[in-house]
């Protein structure tokens, strides 16, 4: 039989070529694979929620709380469809199941970028699939935002409103351009029929594309070696076969990953959709989006008003505070591979602390990124006293751009320290040569 087959597939060349691909044996690598894990649990368990949940918000009577035969409780069929899930036996455990693996595996997808950033695996010639990473980065939060929108209680009604007023402040073209994404004018009937299309097809063939172009490159470009690789054999892939040892060790991961998803999510509720209730019109008071797009909201939050016309267009602070700002930092991230002038190939992964200036500044990114985070939360800090109402935009402003330079050059003042210390200790520890002069 595998003679049969062997003669009519080459099974023993996709064997050769691929399966006996020798995969670097380090704990940072399997970042990528939790990400990857993530990913398949959640079409695995989105395809389960999808069998019971209605994408409509046209109305229907809730078979929880009906109401009267002259007064009817109606409510979208999307939120009921919703209740039915959380009633239904481990309904509410795969809706947690699928809510924390969206958020694990945007988590997971940061730090193994921030893995490639700070080891320098970004450089020749692996440029692409540094911009596929981000890529597939993006599209995993425009996945996820559209994933809690799907309940429609009145949290999804309220942070849908507040996207498409964003998509309509675009100049010139905002109106037509909401109304073509969000299938009308807001609220419109289509809307969730819309967002459950790009949820259910558009954004995972999307994710599915990205993440085996990212794999494929990866497979042909082979792993930057860990540091001890140089040692062993130089330039040479050194590390253990795909079908005989890494598979292995990716299953034991995978099944591991799960158990800790599951018992994680039997004890941590997500986004209670009875809490919230059935969309109102009435604005739900310091609505923050997910934490991985809290820094948006943080610069919506401590820009300040205005608006203005420019040759036709409306340019408002929700268009700059929005999109134009955020455009800056992740142009940057797509810019980092083109800001290195490395001439040669890169094989092995870099120490950070050999490269300060590259360390310095992937630091003081996270610190703006997370001072910005933090402006997200600037009723509360108004509230407990902390800031004022009348300084709070200001203090926030001045800790956004203080705060990362002082990252910056208190990151090179550390490794530099580390590398003087080093150095010293070389010099001390070395062999001393005396000079006989019989």
């Amino acid at each position: 039989m595998n003679q049969w087959l062997d003669e009519r597939l080459h099974i023993s060349r996709l064997n050769d070529k691929f399966l006996r691909k020798a995969f670097p044996v380090h704990h940072s690598f399997f970042l990528g694979e939790i990400t990857l894990f993530s990913l398949i649990i959640l079409i695995l368990t989105g395809i389960l929620l999808a069998l019971s949940y209605e994408p409509s918000n046209s109305l229907v009577v809730n078979s929880f709380d009906p109401g009267t035969v002259d007064k009817p409780n109606l409510i979208p069929a999307a939120y009921h469809s919703a209740l039915k899930i959380n009633a239904m036996p481990f309904g509410d455990m795969l809706r947690r199941v699928h809510h924390w693996c969206a958020n694990i595996m945007v988590a997971a997808a940061i730090i193994h970028m921030m893995r490639v950033y700070f080891t320098g695996a970004f450089k020749k010639p692996r440029e692409i699939n540094w911009w596929i990473g981000l890529l597939l980065l993006i599209f995993s939060a425009l996945t996820a935002v559209t994933g809690y929108i799907l309940p429609y209680d009145n949290y999804a009604y309220q942070t849908l409103g507040v996207v498409y007023a964003i998509t309509a402040s675009v100049p010139w073209v905002g109106e037509w351009l909401a109304q073509a994404a969000f299938a009308g004018a807001y609220p419109g009937e289509q809307v969730i029929p819309r967002i459950y299309g790009y949820h259910i097809m558009l954004l995972p063939l999307i994710l599915l594309a990205t993440t085996g172009a990212h794999m494929l490159i990866m497979v042909k470009q082979k792993h930057t070696q860990p540091g001890y690789a140089k040692r062993l054999a130089y330039k040479k892939i050194v590390g253990v076969p795909l079908s005989t040892q890494q598979t292995p060790i990716m299953i034991l991961l995978a099944l591991l990953f799960a158990g800790i998803v599951l018992f994680f999510s039997a004890f941590v509720p997500v986004h209670p959709v009875e809490h919230f209730g059935p969309p109102d019109p009435t604005p739900i008071a310091n609505i923050k989006p997910d934490w991985y797009l809290l820094w948006i909201f943080g610069a919506l939050a401590i820009i300040p008003g205005f608006e203005f016309e420019l040759l036709g267009g409306h340019i408002t602070a929700e268009f700059v505070g929005a999109m134009v700002f955020p455009a800056i930092p992740i142009g940057l991230l797509f810019l980092v591979p083109l800001l290195d002038r490395t001439r040669e190939y890169m094989y092995y992964a870099e120490n950070p602390t050999d490269h300060p200036r590259r360390l310095a500044w992937g630091v003081a990114f996270l610190v703006f990124m997370l001072v910005l985070s933090l402006a997200g939360y600037k009723p509360e800090l108004i509230a407990s006293g902390m800031l004022t109402s009348g300084n709070a935009n200001a203090v926030l402003w001045i800790l956004v751009f203080v705060l990362p330079a002082v990252a910056f050059f208190v990151t090179k003042a550390i490794v530099r320290g580390i590398a003087r210390m080093n150095t010293r200790e070389r010099t001390v520890g070395s062999p001393q040569v005396t000079h006989s002069h019989d």
